[in-house]
């Protein structure tokens, strides 16, 4: 690894430091080098190329924002023993605690970031006399991604679409019951599901969604905090529903009512939340079906169950 980092990035010299880290899709370990400390992420699968760009992408337009700090990706490149690694600023961090709030603030400030530019923008253009150009970014108005991103390990179809309604139903969770098909021939699952479609777009009536960038899988592992404030890691971004961040949030606690409260502040809850969390968790609840197998069947059932009601 040593020698890839020196002849890919032109280091002068590198040398691997006692931090390292990881989860169950991939690995990581730190390195010192003559320009800075880098953390490596690596993966020895075919697919991690993949994986590690639409990572790549997402570390780079969430930092793009000036929200919510992100570790700057430098890299992909492909592993000396096959698959890829991702390299990255490495950021000395601890569990987020004193930062939670802070946290919630400035999530906020990133799922508000498209929508405060779009207006930035129709200002812009009815300013007579003005400047030009101020605006440097795009505002978005479609729902998707660039490239794709992997939740866990699996492929999102971030396919471009007007109305999110569609891309929900279509490009979330349809992959992953295609998948429960597949694997399980899960009959119970598949009647339900014909029936949720069916009650889905009232759970959006009178709603007007801005497509927000979204972290996309913001659980308790992959927030912290260092000495500067709060950070957040391994995204899978997308342009989405801003409540659908919270969905995963919720799972598996690690968010503080502090975290809750400061943003609900700058985004309050709409009519409706509530049952369009509990649909958001169900992508959630059916990927880690799809990864990790039937412990996942029942509260994925349960929640089609809830929402057909």
């Amino acid at each position: 690894m040593e020698a890839l980092l020196r002849r890919e990035l032109g280091y002068g010299s590198v040398k691997a430091t006692g931090h390292s880290g990881g989860g169950c899709i991939s690995q990581g370990q730190s390195y010192d080098t003559d320009r800075g400390r880098v953390f490596v992420k690596v993966n020895s699968k075919a697919e991690a190329r993949r994986m590690f760009e639409g990572e790549m992408a997402s570390l780079t337009a969430i930092l793009r924002t000036g929200t919510v700090r992100v570790p700057k990706p430098l890299a992909v490149l492909d592993g000396p023993g096959g698959g890829s690694v991702l390299v990255m600023e490495h950021l000395d961090m601890r569990y987020l605690s004193s930062h939670a709030a802070t946290l919630g603030a400035q999530l906020a400030d990133l799922h508000l970031d498209n929508q405060r530019l779009g207006e930035a923008l129709r200002k812009e253009d009815s300013t007579v006399g003005r400047g030009g150009g101020q605006v440097e970014r795009a505002f978005v108005d479609q729902f998707g991604f660039d490239v794709v991103t992997c939740c866990g390990y699996l492929p999102q179809v971030n396919d471009w679409q007007k109305d999110w309604v569609v891309f929900f139903a279509q490009q979330r969770i349809q992959p992953q019951m295609d998948m429960v098909e597949r694997e399980s021939g899960d009959r119970e699952a598949r009647e339900l599901w014909a029936a949720l479609q069916l009650k889905i777009p009232d759970l959006f009536r009178d709603l007007k969604i801005v497509p927000a960038l979204l972290h996309g899988d913001l659980w308790g592992g992959n927030v912290a905090e260092d000495a500067s404030g709060p950070v957040i890691f391994d995204p899978v971004s997308f342009y989405g529903h801003s409540e659908y961040e919270l969905a995963i949030a919720g799972m598996f606690g690690g968010f503080s009512g502090a975290f809750y409260s400061a943003y609900h502040s700058r985004i309050p809850k709409a009519p409706g939340f509530e049952q369009r969390l509990q649909l958001y968790q169900l992508f959630h609840y059916l990927n880690h079906w799809n990864h990790f197998g039937l412990g996942y069947r029942g509260s994925s059932l349960n929640i089609m169950r809830n929402l057909v009601r």
